[in-house]
């Protein structure tokens, strides 16, 4: 009895020996469900939620908006209203908590993940369910004639585009992550593949339902159509909707934090940004700098206020940046024919996609300039000044100031330079 013990004592030893970490780096904790989670969660937030609204206003029908939802899905896979300062500060606070919980835990992250996403897809059956059974009772008057007084222009599909596209962004998460996620070069198709055609599925059928107890006008008109489409299906239980949809956002916020700090971690290690933001947490073995630099960025994004320019300038900036580095792919697939390519897709596709970036990024600028557009390229520009400074040159007077900043953080967080894996 005792030998077996003995024995059970040291196999326990020798597999907490095994499963403790070399080196200071990140750790490959996430697994095939996690991945979906990460896309499908990060995916499904506020957009589907709310921007319905301006994908109809860009199309004025039900069937071209109901194409243009199907044709973001394709193109991936390639209340009340209280106080603005009120909801910015719960804004911000949301923000703070997801920063905190990525900084402390890979698997706490990861876990907190896994749980939104459950419940945000628990809100969607809820609504895809009840407006199948209205369709099915005999609801579909909103559906005849559904091309009827369609107006298009190329400015304005881009606009759905950049509204459709929103709900869909998250598409590209998963792979910002590979470095933490197991079997990489099976999980990472496998999850796109089963997740974003999970998402379009489940898109589509969420807007069909509320076509089918609301006209085109009475969706226009609303604030939010997942709220009123509860208001007028699940009262007196209503007040779900609202409730999951903040669950919804939040998970998708927490998503995005954990994979956009990744994306700054590698920058500071590949020396695009500043090296501390390469840093890792000695006791916690999470990029701390980093997600807490991307937690900050969010903050300040909240400032402006109106969520459809907010969207229409963050597409824009985003489609710029998808097509030029796609673009990259393109270049590097006849300039570096001698890098090894894991996963290979034909070249037909990024070639597809980068033509059709420049076709969302130009489309709305030629059709319906605004100076917004200018001030969204002078922002992004603006990082030039600081890469060039801190980063590119390295300026003795500039030096003088990052130094002692990178050392009393360093410090302060009880962060390292990440260290190389063993081979």
């Amino acid at each position: 009895m005792q030998e077996t013990s003995l024995r059970k004592r040291r196999e326990d030893e020798k597999s907490l020996q095994s499963t403790e970490p070399k080196t200071t780096n990140l750790q490959k904790e996430l697994g095939l469900f996690s991945g979906i989670c990460i896309i499908v969660g990060t995916i499904i937030g506020s957009g589907i939620f709310i921007s319905p609204k301006s994908v109809l206003s860009n199309t004025e029908a039900v069937g071209p908006c109901l194409i243009i939802w199907a044709a973001c899905g394709i193109l991936a896979t390639l209340g009340c209203s209280p106080p603005q300062v009120v909801v910015k500060f719960l804004a911000a606070a949301a923000i703070l908590v997801i920063t905190m919980v990525n900084a402390l835990s890979v698997r706490l992250g990861s876990y907190v993940q896994n749980v939104f996403t459950a419940a945000k897809l628990v809100i969607v059956a809820v609504i895809i369910i009840s407006g199948l059974v209205l369709l099915a009772q005999g609801n579909t008057k909103n559906f005849e004639n559904s091309f009827e007084g369609t107006k298009l222009s190329v400015g304005a599909i881009g606009l759905a585009f950049y509204n459709g596209l929103w709900a869909y962004d998250g598409w590209n998460q998963l792979n910002y992550i590979t470095e933490e996620l197991e079997n990489p070069f099976r999980n990472l198709p496998l999850a796109i593949i089963i997740g974003i055609p999970l998402v379009t599925g489940c898109y589509i059928l969420m807007n069909v339902s509320y076509f089918t107890v609301m006209t085109a006008t009475e969706l226009l008109q609303s604030q939010a159509v997942a709220v009123t489409f509860g208001d007028r299906v699940l009262y007196p239980a209503s007040w779900v909707v609202p409730l999951f949809v903040a669950f919804s956002t939040i998970g998708a916020a927490n998503g995005s934090c954990f994979t956009a700090g990744r994306l700054v971690y590698v920058a500071g290690r590949e020396g695009h940004m500043l090296k501390v933001l390469s840093y890792i947490s000695v006791k916690r073995l999470t990029p701390a700098p980093a997600i807490i630099f991307h937690g900050i960025i969010a903050t300040i994004y909240i400032i402006p206020g109106d969520i459809n320019s907010l969207v229409n300038y963050f597409s824009f900036a985003a489609w710029l940046f998808y097509g030029l580095t796609i673009s990259g792919l393109v270049v590097m697939r006849f300039t570096r024919k001698e890098l090894k390519r894991p996963i290979k897709v034909p070249i037909v596709i990024p070639v597809v996609v980068t033509l059709l970036s420049l076709f969302l990024v130009l489309a709305p600028i030629i059709s319906m300039p605004a100076w917004e557009y200018l001030y969204c390229v002078l922002f992004m520009l603006s990082g030039l000044i600081f890469y060039f400074l801190f980063v590119r040159y390295k300026f003795g007077w500039a030096q003088k100031i990052s130094k002692p900043l990178t050392m009393h953080l360093q410090m302060l967080m009880e962060v390292v330079p990440p260290e190389e894996p063993p081979e």
